[in-house]
């Protein structure tokens, strides 16, 4: 279930609990920096299922849009080790004519040890051209942060 921020007026926030696993650990015993992009991956993925409900496999697959990103940025602040319990969250920051700009975070009850902010585009998986995102995604959307379509759209 998505946790809810709060202040009403903020943004919700899609989070999920983690444990952090012997896969996600270098030798040295903390997550090698590309893993946390696996996890990320994984986390929008069931974020589209989960909240938006709009089955990613059909959205790739059947109906062939593609949500590549486009734009990424991270900040690791602190380690993560294996058998740590953390939590991935996500936030809608801006939904835009053909791209979606994400707030991406992993925590624990203290701090957080890695923030992400990512650019996705929607594309056509059969020309590998930029779309319009879809209504029923900009919908699914806009009930998760109604605030957010209001905040602008840079395609």
């Amino acid at each position: 279930m998505a946790a809810q921020d709060p202040d009403a007026s903020a943004p919700r926030r899609f989070a999920r609990a983690r444990r952090i696993r012997f896969e996600h650990c270098d030798p040295a015993g903390i997550v090698f920096f590309p893993q946390y992009l696996v996890m990320f991956v994984s986390h929008l993925e069931d974020w589209i299922v989960e909240e938006l409900g709009i089955p990613y496999a059909q959205l790739i697959g059947a109906r062939r849009v593609g949500l590549p990103t486009v734009s990424l940025s991270c900040e690791f602040l602190h380690p993560s080790r294996m058998g740590d319990e953390v939590t991935l969250g996500l936030r809608v920051a801006k939904i835009g004519n053909r791209s979606i700009a994400l707030e991406l975070d992993c925590s624990d009850d203290e701090r957080v040890r890695v923030r992400m902010r990512q650019s996705i585009v929607t594309t056509s998986l059969d020309t590998h051209r930029p779309i319009p995102v879809p209504d029923d995604l900009r919908a699914a959307m806009a009930r998760f942060d109604p605030g957010v379509a209001a905040r602008g759209a840079a395609g």
